[in-house]
């Protein structure tokens, strides 16, 4: 399923405050302050982001400082600096990458058998 809307934080631009989204967004400047989104986050080579993110995925070539709530895939790029709590059910972590923190990874609840 394609997410409703793209949304872009350009180089370039700063906003304190936290941001929540339906759709896909990227960080290409700085935010301070949490960033929620039903889709998917990338944070670009130029984007720093120092707060939470909660998200379905993470795509991540740029600054990251706080905690990382990802329901799905974490990707962490050669660029990537982050500095994180993690939580996350598949992480990918690219030569190169700085990862200092925690991470947690989390399976689906078992089913009960009948």
């Amino acid at each position: 399923m394609e997410s409703p809307a793209r949304n872009l934080i350009g180089k370039g631009t700063v906003i304190k405050g936290d941001v929540e989204s339906s759709g896909d967004i990227r960080v290409d400047g700085h935010l301070i302050g949490s960033l929620k989104s039903n889709g998917k986050i990338v944070i670009g080579q130029t984007g720093v982001v120092e707060g939470d993110l909660t998200c379905k995925q993470a795509d991540i070539s740029g600054v990251v400082k706080g905690v990382l709530k990802c329901e799905e895939l974490t990707s962490l790029k050669s660029t990537s600096r982050v500095e994180v709590d993690l939580v996350t059910k598949q992480l990918f972590i690219e030569v190169g990458a700085i990862f200092t923190g925690k991470c947690q990874m989390s399976q689906p609840a078992p089913q009960p058998t009948k």
